[in-house]
């Protein structure tokens, strides 16, 4: 692996750690600081700073309701120059902090990676929509098969 996919890989890693750890502004660090471009499923799009405004108060929402664990499953990383193409699946289980049923959800992404000044890499384009699981005649995919309960 070349030294742009670590770097990009160990920004999935802040990523996924962020969400885990319920810390709004590590999530943040990994996103362009000048702003970036989410379309996030089923949200109205937002660019620049509004982008990073409205990410900050949907993480402190989703923290404060739930226990995150995140899955990610990187399907490549492609770099080009300054910028990066990154896109797989990431595996949702939210546990409720007032308890309740866990939630468990799986989205696509994509994301565009931008190269900073000094180096580093950061998300400037964000793109997810929900993942349906695939049939073929009677066989069902399934996901989350490391976090299904044991039989008792």
């Amino acid at each position: 692996m070349n030294e742009d996919k670590y770097q990009i890989n160990l920004g999935k890693t802040i990523y996924r750690e962020a969400y885990q750890e319920g810390d709004v502004e590590k999530l943040l660090s990994v996103f362009a600081s000048w702003g970036f471009t989410d379309m996030s499923d089923g949200l109205a799009t937002k660019y620049g700073e509004e982008a990073r405004t409205v990410l900050r108060a949907r993480s402190k929402e989703l923290f404060g309701e739930y226990n995150v664990k995140l899955n990610v499953i990187i399907s490549d990383v492609v770099v080009q120059g300054e910028s990066a193409c990154d896109y797989g699946c990431h595996e949702w289980i939210l546990t409720p902090k007032t308890g309740g049923s866990t939630v468990r959800k799986r989205h696509r992404y994509f994301e565009r990676w931008t190269r900073d000044p000094d180096g580093s890499w950061r998300i400037s384009f964000f793109l997810n929509n929900e993942d349906v699981p695939e049939q073929i005649g009677t066989s069902v995919s399934r996901w989350f098969m490391t976090e299904e309960p044991t039989p008792a």
